[in-house]
């Protein structure tokens, strides 16, 4: 009865009142207690010794082996959430890879019809120029004719005399050397150019358009003394392909090479008897 009354007055576990751990945040939030609330509540569980009766009802070693039991199915349960957390992440990973292969795909596909759209707008630019040059097949560019009122006003004679100046001939044999319209271009006068502004002049005939500008071709043109330059008019962008070539053009005439340049903007050479493009 000693033995049970003092057991009886033992005071209580003030380590109910201790206050708990804080647990860990593991992989894919999962969670364990800590070292210190697993210690408490091996303590709180493990067998007590008692002096006055040696059968204890639950061995030392029947209690670890619980413990060890219960310590392996936590582990488990948070080591599957753990691998389903980790096939969902491989999982979208997988979709993720898939869908950049469709949109690599799709990028190189519109990269390619990107490239057929630029081949096919160089075409119609190319046929739009094209046009635009055989428009103009029986005009004549005249470079370097004096910007003055009296010859403004009566450009379609003054084209008469610079053919009557240059290639009477083309006269003498009866050619229509009638123009249909000439105009300065641009329309309007830039006061901060030197230079005068170019004429166009569109014929009724073009084999006497051909005829005169081939006559400029072998000799240097000129309006009453002054010296002038006629050429085939062309569009804008064929012009500036040619003038590309002025710097070897000039160059080439030293040399002696007989340069040329064909339409719409090809440089010929004559080497060594032989006509290069």
């Amino acid at each position: 009865m000693a033995a049970n009354s003092t057991e009886a007055q033992k005071p209580q576990n003030t380590k109910k009142n201790k206050k708990k751990g804080a647990t860990l945040d593991t992989f894919y939030g999962a969670k364990i207690q800590n070292t210190e609330q697993i210690e408490e509540d091996i303590q709180e569980n493990s067998p007590k010794s008692s002096k006055g009766n040696r059968n204890s009802p639950q061995t030392h070693e029947e209690f670890e082996s619980e413990m060890t039991k219960k310590m392996e199915a936590l582990w488990e349960e948070k080591w599957e959430i753990m691998q389903k957390k980790f096939t969902h992440l491989q999982n979208q990973f997988d979709q993720t890879v898939k869908e950049n292969q469709a949109l690599k795909q799709e990028l190189i596909k519109q990269s390619q019809n990107t490239k057929k759209l630029e081949e096919n707008i160089k075409y119609l630019t190319d046929k739009v120029i094209d046009l635009e040059n055989r428009g103009r097949r029986e005009n004549l560019r005249i470079i370097g004719l004096p910007e003055k009122p009296e010859i403004n006003t009566k450009l379609d004679m003054v084209i008469q005399d610079i053919i009557q100046e240059n290639c009477p001939e083309i006269l003498e044999q009866g050619g229509n050397t009638a123009t249909d319209r000439a105009h300065r271009t641009p329309s309007t006068l830039n006061p901060q150019k030197t230079t005068p502004r170019n004429v166009i002049a569109k014929f009724q005939s073009y084999q006497t358009k051909e005829k005169i500008l081939q006559e400029a071709r072998k000799r240097q043109f000129r309006y009453k003394g002054m010296p002038i330059r006629v050429t085939q008019d062309l569009a804008s962008s064929t012009l500036n392909d040619r003038k590309a070539w002025n710097m070897i053009f000039r160059k080439a005439r030293e040399l002696g090479l007989q340069p040329r340049i064909s339409y719409p903007a090809k440089l010929t050479i004559y080497f060594q008897g032989k006509v290069w493009a």
